[in-house]
């Protein structure tokens, strides 16, 4: 039996990093600024909560069409463009799955450098569609990629991330495709997929497609402290994600 996968992060593209942090702060987020990815256009700042998840801000510098979040954001505009789950074996996951038929994952590089100068590496794997997560798997410690501490305080309470609903063109087919990623077991009898301390649900969004923005994450269910009920977040400042809140 598959152990159950954390939720590592979500992406959401934006235009201006600057600009988005800012917003997120006024929002009630601590943002921690990231750094730049070497060998590509972009640079992030991350959102880390109290479960060790984050949303990752990312915007790029220059037009960088081989890049597919650079082409979602060109089309379609800011917003919710991937997600990512935290494996502790990267080639043991793959491997599984591509015993139940998912044959496209390749663990491949990543990096980022940090504005302190400390350089950070992981691995991850993709799909050739996205309506799946992909893989993140730390090669340096996690916590030089994800901070710990402070960073993970936010003014408006939140504490993680319970849900991610993801727009997908075929329910059933993309079923299939979590089952064979990470097991039969992580799909409940309610079509949930369960991952550890989150889950994900899916609907049905046939117009997704090239040209507009592609299947994917579409919302995010933030969890919150009781005290926090009257916590509003202003949509304004979010840049085209979709917040649910939980408590």
């Amino acid at each position: 039996m598959a152990t159950a996968l954390a939720l590592d992060h979500v992406v959401v593209a934006v235009a201006s990093l600057a600009d988005a942090v800012a917003d997120y702060r006024r929002a009630g987020f601590t943002v921690t600024e990231g750094g730049k990815h070497p060998g590509r256009n972009t640079a992030n700042a991350l959102v880390v909560f109290e479960d060790g998840s984050y949303l990752e801000l990312i915007a790029y510098s220059a037009p960088s069409p081989e890049e597919r979040w650079w082409r979602v954001l060109d089309a379609a505009g800011e917003g919710l463009v991937d997600f990512a789950l935290l494996p502790e074996d990267i080639d043991a996951v793959v491997a599984a799955a591509t015993q139940r038929g998912l044959t496209e994952l390749t663990a491949v590089p990543g990096a980022r450098n940090r504005p302190d100068g400390v350089h950070i590496a992981w691995r991850s794997a993709r799909q050739t569609r996205h309506d799946l997560p992909f893989l993140c798997a730390d090669v340096s410690p996690r916590v030089l990629r994800v901070p710990d501490g402070a960073a993970r305080q936010h003014a408006n309470g939140a504490l993680g991330i319970g849900a991610v609903q993801v727009a997908v063109r075929d329910v059933a087919a993309t079923l299939q495709r979590y089952r064979a990623l990470l097991g039969p077991e992580a799909v409940d009898s309610e079509g949930v997929v369960q991952l550890r301390g989150c889950h994900v649900t899916l609907q049905a969004d046939p117009a997704r497609g090239p040209g507009q923005r592609d299947e994917g994450p579409c919302g995010v269910t933030l969890r919150f402290a009781a005290g926090a009920a009257g916590t509003r977040i202003d949509s304004a400042l979010t840049h085209g994600v979709s917040f649910a809140k939980a408590f």
